[in-house]
């Protein structure tokens, strides 16, 4: 009866989770993975996996050597373990002190006082790995519940989401700031800022006023200040206005000379001409808004 089993090929079963990694970039792996708690537990886990099998190996090699015919006399099996513990190593000698790994020639004092059907029992022990194993789990579930949920030091899992998310606004507003260009009639918004305003009323000064009048008031140009439009008067008509101009009214498109910015700004700054009184204004031209 041949009960020799392979286990060469069982060690593979820890590459398994590598491919996990196969398409983060080295760079980001190393910044991120010895931060992350799940790595550690992984090799934790693969670690005891490790001396399991290895446990495990030698149990199966016993039990062959025992049911193989060839095996020799007990009191030679002790000589020739005893010869071979005096060539081990320091670290074979801890792995199997740390493993519960037991002699074969010492099994005769580990057995039981009862049987069943003639079969023996060894009274093993639970080996050392598995017991250290299981305190560290206990350790790390203190230590969570400590730092989670009674000093409340750690964020629980809907704070790092609104973190996240407060992260991520004030990223995606610095991205569409510092990149302008993507403002158009679809997407553009009311500017308040005091800053930008006053850049929306220099560009205004500097190309409105002779057609739009200084307060809004209209001249060539339509009225700005009252509540009728010819083309819309929310700020996406406004910026679409300015940006591709009004040719049947003589007004030029200003897209290739006024950045999208830029556009943003002085359309905020002509809504806020709603609501004045210009000193000068046209007669209402278009649909009341």
């Amino acid at each position: 009866m041949n009960t020799k089993l392979n286990f060469k090929a069982l060690p593979a079963v820890f590459l398994l989770p590598a491919t996990a990694f196969a398409s983060t970039s080295t760079a980001e792996l190393y910044s991120n993975i010895f931060r992350d708690a799940y790595f550690w537990l992984f090799l934790l886990v693969a670690v005891l996996l490790l001396l399991a099998y290895y446990s495990v190996k030698r149990a199966f090699d016993t039990i062959a050597a025992v049911m193989n015919p060839k095996t020799a006399s007990a009191d030679s099996l002790e000589a020739t373990e005893v010869e071979e513990e005096e060539k081990e190593s320091a670290f074979m000698r801890w792995y199997k002190g740390f493993a519960g790994l037991k002699p074969m020639a010492k099994e005769k004092d580990m057995l039981l006082d009862h049987d069943y059907d003639g079969i023996m029992e060894l009274d093993n022990a639970l080996p050392p790995w598995w017991l250290y194993g299981f305190y560290v789990t206990i350790a790390i579930a203190v230590g969570y519940l400590l730092h989670y949920h009674v000093l409340g030091t750690g964020k629980l899992q809907m704070d790092e989401y609104r973190a996240e998310i407060q992260r991520a606004e004030v990223e995606v507003a610095a991205y569409f700031e510092k990149l302008g260009g993507m403002v158009d009639e679809n997407n553009v918004t009311l500017v308040e800022d005091a800053g930008r305003l006053a850049n929306g009323k220099t560009i205004y000064q500097n190309n409105c006023v002779a057609c739009h009048a200084a307060d809004g008031g209209g001249g060539v140009g339509p009225n700005l200040a009252d509540e009728y439009w010819i083309h819309g008067g929310s700020i996406n008509d406004i910026f679409r206005i300015i940006k591709y101009g009004a040719t049947d009214k003589g007004m030029i498109a200003w897209k290739d000379i006024l950045g999208p910015q830029d556009m943003q700004d002085v359309a905020s700054y002509v809504m806020s001409f709603q609501g004045n009184e210009p000193a000068n204004p046209k007669e209402p031209q278009g649909e009341k808004m």
